[in-house]
């Protein structure tokens, strides 16, 4: 009996300093992990929606950029918000539809801690000679079509910011945005935003209801929303989402010749990555980089931190598919340009030469 009883205490000896050493474990994983999260500022986009200074886009996760990872896309939305960086972008057309599925996978049990914003009005239209046609349709059957499908495949009862992704020419903006408006009321929307509106639409929205957000490219290279549309949005109290901040990549260095990317990267075709345009944008990229260097970052913290700069009404939405681009690129975050360093970048960084997208896709902007 007594060396039943001996050997049960060294058991239980045993088993206490297993528990103590498990406890010494989950000490040293807390540890780490506050080491590596981080408490973004926040910015607030036009009269009360806050989301964190940096967000993340997610198209290139599904569709566009090459070829996709899913479990490395989810990996990489759930360290953002471990990072601070809780603003997702999405559309219904990204894949198409695709990536909302993948949105919603990634933030399931965790919905409250994510400010997710999607789009609607680009409709896919299939046809025999065109299996992958597109009509912008801002039609008000279209919204309510669009956000049911949305709300669906995010597995959420609200989107935080809905977009229309590109104005519609065919329909008035007053019927679409009424449309939008109804969602709100119904609490099926937050707040509504635009896509690459020109002035006059936005106005004529912002009147029929109130818009939060307008998303538009900006970059270091694309600052054509200077002249008309970041006054615009101002005077209005519109806060304003810079889309492809980093350049799609080129400006950070991703890649310096379309031949790198995949085959069914749409980049390839872009006017910016050909010819005498892709010569000339070379220096503009390796100005940024000289800069860069200069200051011990990286081309896309500086890109970043540019867009950063440009008033704490812009949140930046840099696009990545995985962990470690994301996590150089909310760095740009700690990143402080002075009055010194933005003027030398007005002054010594080129314009950039072609347009941003072919003659199709020029079509849909600035309507």
């Amino acid at each position: 009996m007594a060396t039943f009883v001996t050997h049960h205490d060294v058991v239980l000896e045993q088993l206490e300093e297993t528990a103590r050493r498990l406890e010494l474990i989950e000490r040293k994983i807390d540890c780490y992990r506050e080491r590596n999260q981080r408490t973004m500022n926040e910015r607030t986009l036009g009269k009360g929606l806050a989301v964190s200074e940096l967000g993340l886009g997610c198209m290139g996760m599904s569709a566009f950029y090459g070829t996709a990872d899913e479990d490395e896309a989810i990996a990489t939305i759930h360290r953002a918000l471990e990072l601070g960086c809780s603003f997702l972008d999405t559309a219904e057309m990204y894949g198409p539809f695709t990536n909302e599925e993948l949105v919603g996978k990634a933030i399931a049990g965790n919905r409250d801690k994510w400010t997710i914003a999607t789009k609607m009005g680009i409709r896919f239209a299939p046809t025999d000679d065109n299996p992958t046609n597109r009509v912008l349709d801002g039609s008000r059957e279209n919204v309510r079509n669009s956000i049911e499908g949305s709300l669906k495949r995010l597995g959420t009862d609200r989107v935080d910011l809905y977009y229309l992704h590109r104005v519609d020419p065919g329909t008035p903006i007053e019927e679409t945005v009424g449309a939008m408006g109804e969602l709100v009321t119904e609490g099926k929307v937050r707040h509504l935003g635009l896509s690459e509106a020109k002035p006059a639409t936005i106005r004529r929205a912002h009147a029929t209801h109130p818009i939060t957000a307008l998303q538009t490219e900006y970059s270091l290279w694309t600052r054509d929303p200077e002249a008309e549309i970041l006054p615009t949005v101002r005077e209005l109290g519109i806060g304003f989402v810079p889309y492809a901040p980093l350049g799609r990549g080129f400006l950070s260095g991703r890649f310096t010749n379309p031949d790198e990317l995949d085959k069914d990267d749409f980049r390839r075709h872009g006017p910016r990555f050909k010819g005498d345009a892709l010569e000339h944008n070379l220096g503009l990229a390796a100005k940024v980089r000289e800069i860069a260097e200069e200051k011990g970052i990286t081309p896309g913290q500086l890109a970043l931190a540019w867009v950063l700069a440009q008033g704490d009404d812009l949140v930046p939405i840099p696009g990545t598919k995985r962990r470690a681009y994301l996590e150089e690129n909310l760095g740009a975050a700690d990143v402080e340009l002075s009055a010194g360093d933005l003027a030398r970048i007005d002054a010594e960084l080129p314009e950039a030469a072609g347009d941003r997208y072919d003659a199709t896709g020029m079509a849909t902007v600035n309507n």
